[in-house]
């Protein structure tokens, strides 16, 4: 068990398989979409739902969140990636200083979750032929797991660290891995793991909240709330983060991922709000069978 009274986390890179290595930030992206996939897996079958759709909404799922993660990154925290390494913003690779494969990296979840809401929508309406709040209920469920499998990767990349706490602190961890960009290697917030204990209870929440009551027949109920606990675990450790990059957008002492998620916030309560609007029966809800 990890003490976090000023403890020094400096973990290998991953797991050596002769040349290869499999790098723990991408270890918990593949626990994330494994887990990801047998939750709704479960979830179909728990809503007597033909299994068979749950296939092509892995695949969109994959391609909106690797994609639009890294576009949201570079259009909201790297900008002059657009001229200075136009390659890099939509493949895993670094062209200047010398070309590399770095895979996917520099991800931003807000860019993620715009690009699911469009893929998803795409997937309701084409694919499963049903409301995209009945979807967007279900695939939150595994999205907040899986957000806490990506923060438990950013800590053993010691990136997104926290801003310095004071070294008799419970929550104190020095990152001798860190980027010189956050300056001096000294105890620190490790906000990874705060983000990760936030999103992981979230999904107990909701997993509970959709398999004990009938909140899963109001179409978008628990998608309001997912979105109202999430961006609100973004928002508040925030406070306790260093900037990541530059802040495209600062306003009234808030950054750029604070800003981002309060019109997700608000949006949340808009459609837990409007969610009594598109009730459903059980029969409607096993359809497409």
């Amino acid at each position: 068990m990890l003490n976090f009274l000023y403890t020094t986390w400096d973990p290998s890179t991953g797991i050596h398989l002769g040349p290869v290595t499999l790098h723990y930030y991408s270890l918990m992206f593949i626990l994330a979409f494994g887990l990801g996939y047998m939750l709704m897996t479960k979830i179909y079958k728990i809503d007597n739902v033909n299994v068979k759709y749950v296939e092509p909404l892995f695949t969109w799922t994959l391609i909106g969140t690797i994609f639009g993660a890294r576009i949201g990154h570079v259009v909201f925290y790297q900008p002059e990636l657009f001229r200075e390494d136009f390659w890099s913003v939509f493949l895993p690779i670094r062209t200047k200083p010398t070309f590399e494969f770095t895979g996917f990296s520099g991800l931003a979840s807000h860019g993620a979750t715009i690009a699911l809401i469009f893929t998803t929508l795409y997937y309701s309406f084409k694919i499963i032929k049903k409301n995209p709040f009945w979807v967007y209920d279900r695939i939150g469920i595994p999205v907040a797991l899986g957000g806490a499998f990506v923060r438990i990767g950013n800590f053993f990349n010691s990136e997104i660290i926290g801003k310095p706490a004071p070294e008799n602190s419970l929550f104190a961890v020095k990152f001798p891995q860190q980027s010189t960009e956050y300056g001096a290697i000294v105890a620190r917030y490790p906000t990874q793991l705060f983000e990760a204990g936030g999103y992981f209870l979230l999904f107990v929440l909701l997993w509970i909240l959709y398999r004990y009551t009938r909140k899963k027949y109001q179409q978008g109920w628990l998608f309001g709330l997912f979105f109202i606990i999430l961006w609100a675990i973004r928002f508040f450790v925030e406070f306790l983060k260093e900037p990541q990059g530059d802040e495209f957008i600062q306003f009234a002492g808030l950054n750029t991922g604070q800003i981002l998620s309060i019109p997700f916030m608000l949006a949340g309560f808009i459609i837990m709000f409007t969610s009594k609007n598109r009730m459903i029966t059980e029969e409607e809800n096993e359809k497409p069978d």
